[in-house]
């Protein structure tokens, strides 16, 4: 695995780069060696925020966590990856009915994350439990973001009016909005 280190605001020293890499190097038992990790350490008054980003063959893999310790950052973001890592390959296994070596073909990961324990594969199991259908009125972004707060909801689907497409809007971690477009290709 290739780690990209970077810092804002921090200085990343030889103890917090060998932290970071011993414990997201756990996860060298399941990519491939030309796999990239790319980490990027941030500090913000008392906020100490790691965000790990891993391309995977038509996906990404990311996490990000924000504590007032640096080390306890790095402990957290390896939980949620290895999380995420057990639903991608739950996602990845039925995708392909049962046959996980079916789904190594061109992608990051090496035949034994597929072969490892299915610990906590019930619990991790992804459920949707309720489905909902609404119609979609064109409107501006800006005003998607007014029906969003409206509602009290984190995110909001609609037609853009200027567009035609259907697009997301959302509530950020710091209270500004996001948009998302489509993107075919």
């Amino acid at each position: 695995m290739n780690f990209i280190i970077s810092g804002k605001n921090i200085d990343v020293t030889p103890s917090l780069k060998d932290t970071i890499e011993s414990k997201l190097g756990k996860l060298e038992r399941y990519f491939t060696p030309e796999t990239d990790i790319i980490v990027t350490l941030s500090v913000e008054k008392e906020r100490q925020k790691i965000e790990v980003t891993i391309p995977v063959k038509g996906n990404i893999i990311r996490s990000e966590q924000t504590s007032s310790d640096m080390y306890v950052s790095i402990d957290l973001v390896e939980e949620v990856i290895e999380r995420q890592l057990r639903k991608y390959k739950n996602k990845l296994i039925a995708k392909n009915q049962g046959h996980p070596t079916a789904a190594t073909g061109g992608s990051n990961f090496k035949k034994e994350f597929f072969e490892s324990e299915n610990e906590g594969q019930q619990d991790e199991e992804i459920r949707i439990v309720r489905t909902k259908r609404f119609g979609i009125k064109p409107m501006y972004p800006e005003d998607a973001c007014i029906q969003m707060e409206l509602l009290g909801h984190s995110f909001f689907v609609f037609s853009n009016a200027e567009t035609d497409e259907v697009n997301v809007v959302y509530k950020r971690k710091d209270g500004s909005f996001g948009l998302i477009e489509p993107e075919f290709d």
